[in-house]
């Protein structure tokens, strides 16, 4: 791994960091976050015409850009820094990957140049608070975790050859705006049970999306309900492998949330740097003061620990190379992001107690990430299970 970037990667961090400090200030944030989509629609056009960050990571064959997945990962670094409310995420990195690997030729010719040109936005929509799981992250996806019961979940049945949902899927993130939703359901009764992903309109009859309040609400979230809604399967049929392929996402997905996370670090710890460097006590900066400085340097620490491993597994997972790190580096930058906004609100004084001051919307970040993704003691464990770290000795049978 070379971990200097290239020209083009340093130009994408650039001019997006430069468009986001004129487009998405603390002012231009929260007026978004009031809007009925929860983000600025208009920054998202922006965003996709004259960046093309939507189709950044596709292939060129669908009017994407074909870069690999570490500048998806920059680009995301960069939103990360301002908290910028986007459908980046739910789109890019969640939706469009799973139409790249599951859906057929017919179905990624209609869906992915769309959303290469920022046209179409989508969502993947599991059952709350599944998603951590479905993408195999706290743990493994093999399960009911779609709707194995007959209560809650998302049901699909199939007659006459058409196939229709019922149930419903909370904590959405975009579900309320999204043109397009990637509904896991479950289907086969309880001898042949599976998962399989559907793809449901956003404006399908008998659809129901309501925006929730989310603990973050630089990411809006829905709740949707599926009233007998009729769908289509994703895919060419039903013995594909669902479970392997989410997990094939949420590392990769794992990995770019960890850049995310790092570049909000980074800011909150830039905010705070900032601040101790002009506010006066005791006829002194309090940036001067010895133990000030130790903090901060921990923090600092801490995030470039965590950027150097983000950066290492946005490498890997663009190159299949067998290994699943996404979940370990995303444990790593949340919790470098929870100790340097926590950090921020202390080193503020006064006024980084107060809910409406900057810092807390990057503490807001770290939990409601942790609460959406896995907290990172879950996550470490699940590495750890999947390496096989702890496997217990052979017992040795004497004869």
């Amino acid at each position: 791994m070379d971990p200097s970037l290239t020209a083009e990667q340093d130009e994408i961090r650039r001019t997006l960091r430069e468009l986001l400090h004129k487009r998405s200030g603390p002012h231009d944030l929260r007026a978004a976050l009031d809007t009925p989509a929860g983000h600025d629609p208009a920054l998202w056009v922006t965003l996709a015409d004259h960046l093309g960050l939507p189709g950044l990571a596709l292939p060129e064959a669908y009017g994407g850009v074909g870069c690999p997945v570490t500048d998806l990962a920059l680009a995301c670094e960069e939103t990360g820094r301002a908290l910028t409310p986007s459908p980046l995420l739910a789109t890019c990195v969640l939706a469009a990957p799973l139409l790249l690997a599951l859906g057929t030729d017919a179905q990624r010719a209609s869906l992915l140049p769309r959303i290469a040109s920022g046209d179409l936005t989508a969502t993947l929509a599991v059952p709350a608070p599944a998603l951590a799981t479905a993408l195999a992250l706290t743990g493994g996806n093999d399960g009911d975790w779609a709707g194995g019961g007959r209560a809650g979940g998302v049901q699909a049945r199939r007659l006459h050859g058409a196939w229709t949902l019922y149930g419903e899927a909370a904590q959405v993130l975009d579900g309320h705006s999204a043109g397009l939703l990637l509904v896991a359901a479950h289907t086969g009764g309880f001898v042949r049970s599976r998962t399989l992903l559907f793809l449901v309109p956003g404006d399908a009859e008998g659809l129901v999306r309501v925006r929730q309040t989310a603990l973050d609400a630089t990411r809006p979230q829905a709740r949707i309900q599926l009233r007998h809604v009729k769908a289509e399967l994703l895919g060419h049929d039903e013995g594909q492998d669902v479970p392997a392929a989410l997990s094939r996402v949420g590392d990769r997905a794992a990995a770019v949330l960890a850049c995310e996370a790092v570049g909000a670090a980074d800011r909150a710890l830039e905010r705070t740097v900032e601040y101790v460097g002009q506010r006066e006590q005791f006829g002194r900066v309090i940036g001067s003061f010895q133990a000030v400085q130790h903090r901060l340097a921990d923090v600092y620490v801490q995030l470039q620990a965590a950027r150097s491993a983000a950066y290492y597994a946005a490498w890997a997972t663009g190159r299949d190379l067998g290994e699943k790190v996404g979940g370990l580096v995303l444990a790593q930058a949340l919790q470098a992001l929870r100790t340097a906004a926590g950090e921020a609100i202390q080193l503020h004084g006064g006024i980084g107690f107060t809910w409406e001051h900057e810092a807390h919307l990057y503490f807001k970040r770290a939990a409601g990430d942790e609460l959406l993704f896995g907290p990172a003691h879950r996550l470490r464990a699940h590495a750890a299970d999947e390496a096989r770290l702890f496997r217990r000795p052979r017992t040795e049978v004497a004869v």
